[in-house]
C-alpha cells in the first residue's frame, strides 16, 4: 500500500476524510454564488419560499450520480434475487448489512436476522435475534431451510464489533452456520478473497483454496460469482484449478457462493 493511501486510511479511522475536505473547499465558491442568485430571485418572487436556515452541501456536486459501495452493492442485489427466486420457507441471515441486503429481502418477504450487536429499530418484515455464533451456548440447530451470511465471517474473532478475540473465530462461526441450516438447505455465503492474511482489526482475507477445503463434505457448490478489485461483478465464474490458485487475480475481492448442505 502506498504511503499516501496508508495516511488516508489512518485519518479516516479517526473520522477525518481528506478527499471530502478538499471537495468541500472547492464547493464554497459555488455555494456563495448560488445563494446570491437565489436571494435575488426571492426578492422578485411572492415570498412563498424564504431561506430560513442554511444547510451547506459543499461536496455533492463533485460526486457521482449514485454510489456503488465496494462489494456490497452487487452481492446484496444478486443474493436477494436468488432468495426471491427460490422462495424458501424460512430465511435466516447472520451478520449481513441491514441497510443493504436485509432491506432488499424484507421488501418482499419475512427474514430473521442474527447479529452480535443490538438492533434497536423495529423494521418491517424483520425479526431480530441477538446472538454470538462463537459462543458455546449458541446451540440453534436445523433451524431454517435457507441461510445467508454476507461479508461477515471475515470479522469473527477480531474484536472489531465487540466480539471476543479468537484466532479461530471464523471456524467456530462456520460450524454454527452449518448447524443452523437444515439438510438440503440453501446457503448463500460471501467473503473477502485474495492472498490469505489478516488486516487487523478490519478483516481476514481468505484464499479460495482455503475456503473450498472448509466446504468439503459439507456443501455442494451450486454457483460461484465474484467481484474483483475494481468492483466489477462476474456471475457464474468457473472454479478451475488455475482460478482457485490465483484467486481470480484478486488482492481484495469478494467471493459469492450459492451452496446446498449435504
Amino acid at each position: 500500500m502506498k504511503l499516501s493511501s496508508k495516511i488516508n486510511l489512518y485519518l479516516k479511522s479517526f473520522g477525518i476524510f481528506p478527499d471530502l475536505f478538499i471537495k468541500s473547499l472547492r464547493g464554497i465558491s459555488f455555494y456563495i454564488r448560488n445563494k446570491h442568485h437565489l436571494r435575488k430571485q426571492i426578492q422578485k418572487s411572492d415570498g412563498s419560499f424564504l431561506i430560513t436556515n442554511t444547510y451547506p452541501c459543499l461536496a455533492d456536486r463533485f460526486e457521482h450520480a449514485g454510489s456503488v459501495p465496494l462489494h456490497y452493492f452487487h452481492q446484496d442485489l444478486f443474493i436477494a434475487n436468488k432468495i426471491f427466486q427460490n422462495n424458501p420457507v424460512k430465511h435466516v441471515d447472520v451478520g449481513s448489512r441491514i441497510d443493504g441486503f436485509i432491506a432488499h429481502v424484507a421488501s418482499f418477504r419475512k427474514i430473521e436476522v442474527l447479529d452480535l450487536r443490538d438492533l434497536k429499530k423495529n423494521i418491517y418484515n424483520v425479526k431480530f435475534i441477538k446472538a454470538d455464533l462463537m459462543d458455546d451456548n449458541f446451540t440453534l440447530q436445523n433451524y431454517s431451510d435457507s441461510l445467508s451470511c454476507l461479508h461477515a465471517i471475515e470479522h469473527f474473532g477480531l474484536g472489531r464489533y465487540g466480539d471476543k478475540v479468537d484466532l479461530n473465530g471464523h471456524l467456530k462461526g462456520f460450524e454454527k452456520l452449518h448447524s443452523l441450516l437444515k439438510n438440503n438447505g440453501k446457503f448463500y455465503f460471501s467473503t473477502t478473497i485474495g492472498p490469505q492474511r489478516i488486516e487487523f482489526d478490519a478483516h481476514r482475507v481468505f484464499s479460495l483454496k482455503y475456503l473450498l477445503k472448509l466446504f468439503e463434505n459439507k456443501y455442494e457448490i451450486n454457483s460461484f460469482s465474484y467481484i474483483n478489485d475494481k468492483n466489477i461483478f462476474f456471475e457464474n465464474a468457473g472454479l478451475t484449478q488455475e482460478n482457485i490458485n490465483n484467486n481470480f487475480f484478486c488482492h481484495y475481492g469478494c467471493g459469492i457462493f450459492e451452496m446446498t448442505k449435504v
